[in-house]
This record gives C-alpha cells, structure tokens and sequence, in this order.
C-alpha cells in the first residue's frame, strides 16, 4: 500500500497592485486541494491592525538573523531596503508537507527563485493585471502613499514583470472571480497528476 502523499509548494507572485491578498483570500476558501497559507516572517514592525502570527511574525533583527544563521528560512532576502527582512521560515512549510497539505507561499520574485531551487517541484503562479495603465491607476488610486513612493513601487513592478516568464503559470486579474476560477484549475489539475502518479506506483508496488 502507498504512503500518504506529500504535500505540495504553491507560489504566488506579483507586483504591488496586482490583487494578490483578495485574490489568494478566495483560493484558500476555494482550493479543490487541502491549501494552507505559509505566515512569512519580517523585522519591520506591524501596521495598524496587523497581528502577529497572522499577517506576519515580526521579529527582532537579532531574533531573525539567528534563525538565518542556524537555516531557519526556506528563503529570506532585504526586500525594500534599510533594515526590513523578509522569509519563508522553514517551520511554516515543512511539517505541513509531510502532512499531505499544500503550502501557499506568498512571495516577491526574488524569493520565488530561492524556492523553485529548493522545491523543483513547486507550482508557480505570476498574478498581473491587465495592463501597465490598470496597474498604475490601481496604486494611484489607494491614496495612501507620496507620488514619490508609487514611483519606487511601479520600478519594482517593472522588474518583477519582466520576470513572469519564470514562473510555470501567468493569470491576469481583470475580474477577481476569473482569476480564483483559474488558480483553483491549475490546482485541480496538478491534483489530478498527484492521485495518478500515486496509483501509478501502487500497481508498480504490487508487480
């Protein structure tokens, strides 16, 4: 009889103002898989209304950079800058595995190369608007950051897009609904590859 099976690494990325938290909301309701969200970790301090554990754990420099020392972090880079980290904390994502559920990490593209080089196996996902203009109207029209902040975010998006062709997968967020429909298929559809190779080995096992 086979083992359980593992579970498998899920790769989310995108540029600011591509719609990554509601949509990545919607898919964990709706996974046709068992998903879970891997809670990155950062030494910047919580925004308002955030809670540690659940959008974040916020570290402190020294706490982080111990567990980066001892192999703590799946991935873990200075994403903006100054003294803010970021990473996948190795605790988040490997017991869930062996457990069979299907990890979500939401990462910046950076990151996401880290991971593809740890996990060959992972399913990457790029989320992009439709276009240059939905982006740029969609950051302006948050109305909380400087002309000169929105200027740094659309140069990091303008990376970040070139770096699409990375990823196994590109979905473009016109209208939320589409883009759930199509992650929850390409999940469904590397499910469906799963329970095949796993009665694929099972016959081999009885041969």
């Amino acid at each position: 009889m086979a083992g359980s099976a593992r579970g498998k690494v899920v790769v989310l990325s995108g540029p600011s103002g591509a719609g990554k938290t509601t949509v990545l909301r919607r898919v964990l309701q709706q996974a046709p898989v068992p998903l879970v969200l891997s809670v990155s970790a950062t030494t910047r301090a919580p925004r308002p209304g955030e809670v540690d554990g659940r959008d974040y754990h916020f570290l402190a420099p020294d706490q982080f950079h111990r567990l980066r020392r001892e192999g703590g972090f799946i991935e873990c880079f200075q994403v903006f800058g100054k003294d803010h980290w970021y990473g996948t904390l190795a605790s988040e994502v490997t017991p869930s595995l062996e457990a069979g559920k299907w990890v979500l990490l939401e990462i910046d593209v950076q990151g996401a190369q880290a991971v593809m080089d740890r996990y060959p196996d992972a399913i990457t996902i790029f989320l992009r608007p439709s276009s240059w203009e939905e982006l740029q109207r969609r950051l302006r029209g948050r109305g909380t950051e400087s002309e000169e902040a929105i200027g740094q975010r659309l140069a990091r998006a303008r990376h970040e897009l070139a770096m699409a062709d990375r990823y196994q997968y590109v979905v473009i967020n016109d209208k939320v609904d589409d883009a759930v429909r199509q992650i929850c298929q390409i999940l469904a559809q590397h499910a469906e590859v799963n329970t095949h190779d796993r009665r694929v080995v099972g016959r081999r096992n009885h041969q």
